[in-house]
């Protein structure tokens, strides 16, 4: 089975996952620059941990934390476009987002080094979020490999 779209071919499962996740991460980006949407906007920050600019006044969010999920949106819809690239986005962002829940939980939340910035809430929705894209790349990216022969 070929891993490239062709015109009027249907996207793959793990094509639509990684497109809907890019979506999503595009329309985050999106929200967290958006008063309102984003409480205390006026103490948004670029990257530091003095940003109390809160998405849905639950997710702490920076200038540079809105810039990722914006990228990451660019990039699971552009990778969507063969079932072997998305797969990779949903595998490769997944552990990206695992790291970044590890980083996390190790930082001491007042400091420098919590530059993206992040809260507890951040902390679990990373974890939840590395696991599920990881666990759909595996999923769905199975169901549509080559047969080896």
């Amino acid at each position: 089975m070929a891993t490239h779209r062709t015109a009027g071919a249907s996207r793959t499962p793990v094509q639509q996952a990684a497109l809907l996740v890019g979506a999503v991460f595009l329309l985050v980006g999106v929200l967290g620059f958006i008063p309102g949407i984003t409480t205390d906007y006026d103490t948004l920050k670029f990257a530091e941990h003095h940003s109390d600019a809160k998405l849905l006044g639950v997710f702490q969010v920076s200038i540079l934390h809105n810039l990722v999920h914006l990228l990451f949106g660019f990039a699971g819809i552009a990778m969507a476009g063969a079932a072997s690239t998305a797969r990779t986005f949903l595998i490769g962002g997944g552990v990206i987002y695992l790291v970044l829940w590890l980083y996390g939980l190790l930082i001491d939340r007042d400091s420098g080094a919590n530059f993206v910035p992040v809260n507890t809430a951040d902390n679990w929705l990373h974890l939840a979020l590395g696991l599920a894209m990881v666990a759909l790349g595996v999923l769905l990216g199975r169901a549509h490999r080559p047969a080896r022969r």
